[in-house]
């Protein structure tokens, strides 16, 4: 069995995933920060089942917000070059292009479960969707294999694990106060 070679990969199918990453990535750094708490007497009229300390928890700051699309776009960063090195083979790179993908459909469900804009939504359906099919599209006419183990199962798995780490970082680097959840003043005891 030959595989296909006869198309060469385009650049744009290894770093048009950054490109693509930083357009999807504009929207959600003018929208994160801040949206839960401008969203949040409408969750909690959705969602009265969920504590507030959910809601405190989920809370991203606009520091944050940046600080976490950093540390993502450092991610991205490195799979796009990866990916450039290798002619779309290194199983980082195609990781990185099925979670890119695979995390429309999540932005997606938010927006449909709020019944409303989240931040991400505009850009999901738009970008991120239309440019991961092209991208694998690019791959397989040029005859890259699909790496070991399977990007779509590698991205299922290490993509919460990357998303919830920048945060985590994002949390570490640019701490809130607490918010006051019940009437009482943030940072005071009860």
């Amino acid at each position: 069995m030959t595989s296909r070679t006869d198309v060469a990969l385009p650049a744009a199918a290894t770093w048009g995933l950054l490109a693509a990453w930083v357009i999807h990535d504009i929207e959600e750094a003018a929208t994160m920060g801040g949206w839960l708490d401008r969203a949040r007497p409408r969750l909690r009229a959705r969602f009265p089942q969920v504590p507030e300390q959910v809601w405190d928890q989920l809370r991203v700051s606009p520091a944050q917000a940046r600080i976490a699309i950093g540390a993502m776009g450092v991610v991205m960063t490195a799979a796009a070059a990866r990916g450039a090195r290798t002619g779309g083979r290194s199983g980082f790179y195609q990781a990185a292009l099925a979670g890119f993908g695979l995390h429309a459909g999540t932005h997606v469900a938010q927006a449909v479960a709020f019944r409303g804009y989240t931040p991400g939504v505009v850009t999901a359906p738009l970008v991120v969707a239309p440019f991961s099919l092209w991208a694998w599209r690019r791959l397989r006419a040029a005859g890259v294999p699909r790496s070991g183990g399977g990007a779509a199962a590698s991205a299922t798995l290490l993509l919460p694990l990357a998303i919830g780490t920048c945060h985590a970082v994002a949390r570490i680097l640019a701490p809130e106060p607490p918010r006051a959840t019940r009437g009482e003043p943030a940072g005071q005891p009860s």
